[in-house]
């Protein structure tokens, strides 16, 4: 069975919100007019409910998002049969379970299972000393980008990401010690999701991680009415964090690198 390639947006964005807003974060974001030249959706032939791929290639590496609460029966049919289209390296989020598919045909590097959180009520927000967090802008780049450097190695941050102007952070003694990012942020759509966050060793603990997620949330509310973010499943720090902000898990998924 051949994929079918999706070009008609308002019909990408119906199928994946028929599935679940806060698992299409990022699918139904990279619809917008920023993201969508580097977006190629996939899907089954056929009509009504079924799974959708998205192939972004706007990053360093190339980004497969295999998600569905629909099928997962569906999916490994679409996920085996884009196998002959995708690069030669990328990185994948896919549901559990989905990666043993691609074992053939690429080497496969787990990176872990992952949930997908969404926040469910603004009004925890509103109680946050968020008084240190500053906006960040281009002129912080160096600062932020030494800060991933020592506290966030694997981070998936782009300088493009500060176009958006949803970075925020806390400096102490002029050293940016604790950042909140985006990876998704639109408008049109209405949706955003949290990425790239991270405090300096020295300072964890202290509540910035916390302060900075609540005064970007704060701030996203104005123009969205979805706010998610994916964290690892064994980093109960961050998960604890989140819940403070009232976060809650809606799903979980697999993230891999393939190499062949």
């Amino acid at each position: 069975m051949r994929p079918v390639c999706l070009r008609d947006k308002d019909a990408i964005e119906k199928l994946l919100r028929s599935d679940d807003v806060f698992l299409h974060l990022y699918e139904i974001g990279d619809l917008d007019d920023f993201f969508w030249p580097q977006a190629t959706y996939y899907t089954l032939p056929g009509r009504g409910s079924r799974p959708i791929l998205l192939l972004y290639d706007g990053l360093t590496v190339p980004c497969l998002l295999g998600l569905t609460g629909i099928s997962i029966q569906l999916m490994k049919k679409l996920l085996f049969s884009i196998i002959p289209l995708l690069p030669k390296r990328l990185y994948a989020h896919l549901n559990e379970g989905l990666s043993t598919l691609l074992e053939n045909h690429y080497q496969v590097q787990s990176h872990g299972i992952h949930f997908k959180m969404g926040l469910t009520d603004y009004s925890k927000l509103e109680g946050i000393d968020t008084s240190e967090v500053v906006r960040l802008t281009e002129k912080d780049l160096p600062a932020l980008e030494k800060l991933y450097g020592i506290s966030y190695p694997e981070h998936w941050f782009e300088p493009h990401m500060l176009q958006f102007g949803q970075y925020f952070g806390v400096r102490r003694n002029k050293n940016l010690v604790s950042v909140a990012g985006i990876h998704i942020h639109s408008e049109r759509y209405k949706l955003a999701a949290l990425g790239n966050i991270a405090t300096h060793p020295d300072y964890r603990g202290r509540g910035l991680a916390k302060a900075s997620c609540a005064k970007l949330c704060q701030e996203l509310i104005q123009t969205v009415d979805h706010i998610g973010l994916n964290v690892k499943a064994d980093n109960e720090i961050a998960i604890r964090c989140y819940q403070k902000l009232s976060f809650e898990r809606v799903a979980c998924y697999e993230e891999c690198m393939l190499e062949s």
